[in-house]
C-alpha cells in the first residue's frame, strides 16, 4: 500500500492559494473560468495549477467542497425541527438557491447527477446525494412522498427548477413556487 506523503509548507501555501483564486473567478466567471486567469491570480504558474488539480473539474470541486458539505449538513439541521415531507422541501429549496446563487454549483452538481456512462464518485455529489437520500427516505416512511422516486430524482428535479428559476427572472425567485409544483407532483397520488 502506498503512503501519501504529507504536502510541504509552499505547496500547501499554493494549493491554498489556488483554491481562494478559483473561488474568486468561478464567482465571477462561473465554471468556465479560466485557469490561466485562476493560476495568475493566485501568483503560480500553469503546472503548479495542474499538478495539484490535474482537470477543472477536480479545481471546481475542490474551490467547492466546504459549501457542498455545508449544505448536505442543513440536510440534518433541517430534518430536526421540521416533519420529513416539509424538510425535503425546505432543504430543497436551500440547495436550489445555492445552484442559483453560488455560480459553478450547479455545474458541479449536474455533473455528480449525470448518468454519463458510470457514475463519477465525488465527495461533492457523495454528501449531497446521502444527505438527498435521508430526507427522501424520511418522506418517503411519512407517505408525503411517492416510492417510485429516488434520491437522484429529486436532485436532477431540483436542477432543472433552479435552472428554470433562473431562466424566469434572472435571479431565482421562483424557486419556491417551483419546486412546490414540483413536490406536488412527486406526492402520493399527485
Amino acid at each position: 500500500m502506498a503512503q501519501v506523503r504529507p504536502m510541504r509548507a509552499d505547496a500547501r501555501r499554493n494549493y491554498e492559494r489556488l483554491l481562494r483564486a478559483a473561488a474568486e473567478a468561478f464567482a465571477e466567471h462561473g465554471e468556465g473560468a479560466s485557469l490561466d486567469d485562476i493560476a495568475k491570480r493566485a501568483g503560480v504558474g500553469s503546472g503548479t495549477l495542474y499538478r495539484h488539480f490535474p482537470t477543472r473539474r477536480a479545481l471546481l470541486e475542490a474551490a467547492y467542497l466546504g459549501r457542498m458539505e455545508a449544505i448536505a449538513a442543513r440536510a440534518g439541521e433541517i430534518a430536526v425541527r421540521l416533519p420529513p415531507g416539509e424538510a425535503l422541501v425546505e432543504w430543497l429549496n436551500e440547495l436550489g438557491a445555492g445552484l442559483i446563487q453560488v455560480r459553478g454549483l450547479k455545474a458541479l452538481l449536474g455533473s455528480a447527477v449525470t448518468d454519463a456512462g458510470a457514475p463519477v464518485a465525488t465527495a461533492c455529489g457523495d454528501c449531497v446525494k446521502s444527505a438527498a437520500a435521508r430526507l427522501v427516505a424520511a418522506a418517503q416512511d411519512e407517505g408525503t412522498l411517492r416510492r417510485d422516486v429516488d434520491p437522484v430524482d429529486v436532485l436532477r428535479l431540483t436542477h432543472g427548477v433552479a435552472t428554470a428559476s433562473e431562466l424566469a427572472d434572472g435571479q431565482g425567485t421562483r424557486i419556491r413556487r417551483y419546486l412546490a409544483l414540483l413536490m406536488e407532483g412527486l406526492r402520493p397520488g399527485g
